[in-house]
């Protein structure tokens, strides 16, 4: 007699042949079809507070709010797409999407990030499909006709991507918009190439489905660089679980894997190329470092780390920040570096010793570290250490773990080698784990919400961090208030990094606001010797020269910006200073000539047509003069000083009753106290 409520391994199976035959039929295919859209939806749901979020100074503002080369479709602005390396990165395709972004939204942050929101829930369906087509080949035999379990257990894996807040920081950040969109296409060419490999007869519908692979993976890098390791993946891919290259490293340059190899020879070419373009774009921005600034066992520690770190916020997604900070008394020899090695180390031997029972294992590890590699610091740019960005594409990985455990875990229960209420369980623990992601995604992604709230919260997760510290005291700056806590911000940034030539610069900016000059000039000074490129030190050091009668000594920083290559507002900002001072030294020819330059990069100058204005009149152009007058008061109609320069042109040619009312409304303006500067 069988122990009662225990049923025998007979009726397990018998049970398991009933539920297959349930489950068989249609439902399969409607959960397959249902389950993408269900997935958007809740990655949708995850993250849309990201629709309330502003742009931050963290990038945004000079890729979007301070660069006008973007905006439109225009061949103009596709030349501009098409040929710049602007901010250090080759991404034509990412410029694309701003561009009509900005046709169909303007300068709305809540249209950039719903588009980014909607790139990351497209690539949970592509991903979907890749995992649909993966997970079978890890099945010891083949899956059962009309079986739920692989649509389910790829949707599982599709969630563990999306809505792991690790995915926030490229979602949630309008500039990283190169993440998502070349994402997007890197697993399509995946997907593309399985679709390939899976053709057993008709040559035409192979060659269809690897070019097309070729297509969308020139698309991805042409959005951005980060998918270069791709040809190395889809061989990681090719020996399992696709089993191309099969029979051990011996039989991995016979006839068949020549021919194998060699269909990735198109893939190569386009990584290598495009890498050479992301080296030469990092290093025209001069971002990358030289092995003289930061050594090889720096980057091997660096790396190491990274490797890490990546595993570890994967299972425990908390505390994340918007920068992990390379700080400049980095020890490669200190404790997290070490134990991170030993880790990396032990973890490799472990994957390579159950190779053979758990070949998955080995393969995820594999390409989780070949996705990283780009970006585990070997060619080193910015100031981070580690990004959550950068586990975008290298944790898809895990993803298909998670799911591939779900499966197993439900032929575990068809099969009767798992009881009911321990499957239940399991399910019921999987559904937790989406929940909890979705729920810490919800939070992370509003530490997103404006710069204030961004970097007080990296702040709270590192007080050491330098570029927080300036880059919260900016905000504070840049809204017009709490200049002392500013300032307060800006000498711990430089206590932390001395040498950090933008804190100078910008604890500069406030000290002349506030009237400090000396000292300011002392603080643009430090920042032009520590790194003589920055423009806006140049120009700012010029203007305050200026104010002191060093014409001479101004108009050679002004000279230095126009050599440099900087952001156009303050390319037009020196033109205009540099016409400024030219005319104080009585050159009104050359003057008039970078007025007019300041101008054709930003017609809305006001300030620069009053004053191209007054070196006109100087000329006798008076005509001229007027009619810059009038279009300084056409952008800026409270210009107290261009009402006055006007009356005053109008009275030189005999128009006095004109000239009597701008000198009236001069007059009403300056005792209202409404405009006494103009808008520059």
């Amino acid at each position: 007699m069988k122990p009662a409520g225990k049923p025998l391994k007979s009726e397990r199976r018998l049970e398991s042949n009933r539920v297959t035959a349930v489950t068989s039929g249609a439902t399969p295919d409607l959960v397959h079809w249902l389950l993408p859209p269900l997935g958007v939806l809740l990655t949708v749901l995850a993250f849309l507070p990201v629709l309330l979020n502003d742009f931050v100074n963290w990038d945004d503002y000079e890729t979007l709010l301070d660069n006008p080369h973007y905006r439109g479709l225009g061949w103009t602005q596709l030349s501009w797409m098409f040929t710049t390396f602007y901010m250090g990165h080759y991404q034509p395709l990412s410029w694309v999407t701003f561009g009509l972004d900005y046709l169909l939204w303007e300068m709305e942050p809540l249209g950039y990030h719903l588009t980014n929101l909607l790139l990351h829930a497209a690539n949970a369906v592509v991903f979907y499909f890749v995992a649909l087509r993966l997970l079978p080949l890890g099945l010891s035999g083949p899956a059962v006709p009309g079986d739920p379990s692989l649509p389910v257990a790829a949707g599982f894996a599709a969630l563990l991507f999306a809505l792991h807040p690790l995915r926030v920081e490229s979602v949630a950040w309008a500039t990283e918009r190169r993440d998502v969109l070349s994402s997007l296409f890197f697993l399509w060419a995946i997907l593309c190439y399985l679709r390939a490999t899976a053709v057993t007869t008709g040559q035409r519908a192979r060659t269809w489905w690897m070019n097309g692979g070729l297509i969308v993976y020139t698309l991805s890098l042409l959005s951005k660089a980060s998918g270069i390791i791709l040809p190395a993946v889809l061989l990681v891919l090719d020996v399992y679980p696709l089993r191309r290259l099969s029979g051990g490293p011996r039989k991995w340059f016979g006839a068949e894997a020549q021919k194998i190899g060699w269909e990735k020879v198109p893939f190569l070419l386009l990584a290598v190329i495009f890498g050479i373009i992301a080296l030469l774009a990092q290093k025209e921005a001069g971002a990358l470092k030289g092995l003289e600034q930061y050594g090889l066992l720096a980057r091997f520690a660096q790396a190491l780390y990274g490797i890490a770190f990546y595993l570890w916020k994967t299972v425990t997604p908390l505390w994340l920040s918007p920068l992990y900070e390379l700080r400049p008394d980095f020890n490669p020899l200190d404790w997290p570096f070490l134990v991170s090695g030993v880790v990396v180390l032990v973890l490799s031997i472990v994957f390579l010793m159950v190779r053979r029972r758990w070949p998955a294992g080995l393969v995820s590890w594999v390409c989780y570290v070949v996705l990283l590699a780009p970006v585990l610091g070997i060619a080193q740019s910015g100031a981070q250490f580690v990004a959550d960005r950068y586990s975008y594409l290298s944790c898809l990985g895990w993803a298909i773990l998670g799911g591939a455990g779900l499966l197993h875990g439900w032929q575990f229960w068809r099969s009767g080698h798992m009881g009911q209420q321990t499957f239940l369980l399991a399910t019921g623990l999987a559904a937790a784990v989406v929940l909890a992601l979705g729920i810490l995604t919800w939070k992370q992604v509003q530490v997103w919400h404006d710069s204030e709230r961004l970097w007080r919260h990296a702040l709270a997760v590192t007080q050491e961090s330098s570029s927080a510290h300036n880059n919260l005291a900016n905000v504070l700056v840049r809204e017009g208030k709490k200049l002392e806590e500013a300032m307060e911000h800006y000498r711990k940034a430089l206590e932390i990094n001395p040498a950090y030539a933008k804190a100078h610069y910008n604890l500069g900016q406030v000290l002349a606001m506030k009237g400090e000059i000396e000292e300011a000039i002392e603080q643009y000074g430090q920042a032009l010797q520590i790194d003589p490129t920055i423009a806006e030190a140049h120009n700012s050091l010029g203007t305050l020269l200026v104010k002191q009668g060093m014409l001479k000594e101004a108009i050679g920083h002004f000279r230095q910006v126009l050599e440099l290559k900087s952001v156009v507002t303050v390319q037009s900002e020196s033109h205009f200073n540099l016409g400024t001072a030219l005319a104080k030294q009585g050159h009104l020819e050359e003057a008039s000539e970078h007025f007019q330059e300041a101008l054709k990069m930003r017609p809305e100058f006001a300030q620069a047509h009053h004053d191209l204005g007054i070196v006109m009149a100087a000329q006798d152009h008076l005509d001229k003069a007027i009619e810059h007058f009038r279009e300084a008061l056409l952008i800026q109609p409270e210009f107290a000083e261009a009402h006055e320069s006007l009356a005053l042109a109008l009275a030189q040619q005999g128009k006095k009753d004109e000239a009597a009312r701008h000198y009236q409304e001069a007059l009403r303006i300056m005792k209202s106290g409404a405009g006494g500067a103009s808008q520059r």
